[in-house]
């Protein structure tokens, strides 16, 4: 499987594709999702990550699946990291 070319972090496809087209304020679906304001608008604006409660709530409140959010949330964390392979500082294992 390719990795994506930077791929947006899965709190801007709740926000730009799930809750703006429907109308759904922040507040509006905090309350649906049964968590706190503060918490969905960390998620939204990209400072937590979607956990696999969360996936689960999303996949209820937005009728998708739990697994695509984990997914989108995987994909961002792993283009993260590539971002500073070079820094990791791992040699090639090799039969001694």
């Amino acid at each position: 499987m390719a990795t994506m070319f930077n791929p947006p972090h899965p709190g801007e496809i709740i926000k730009t594709l799930c809750l703006e087209p429907l109308g759904v304020t922040v507040t509006d679906a905090a309350k649906a999702l049964g968590v706190s304001r503060k918490a969905l608008s960390e998620l939204l604006n990209g400072h937590s990550r979607v956990s696999p409660e969360m996936a689960v709530r999303l996949s209820i409140a937005l009728d998708t699946s739990a697994e695509s959010w984990l997914i989108q949330q995987a994909q961002y964390d792993l283009w993260l990291v590539e971002q500073n392979r070079e820094n990791l500082h791992v040699t090639l294992l090799k039969a001694a």
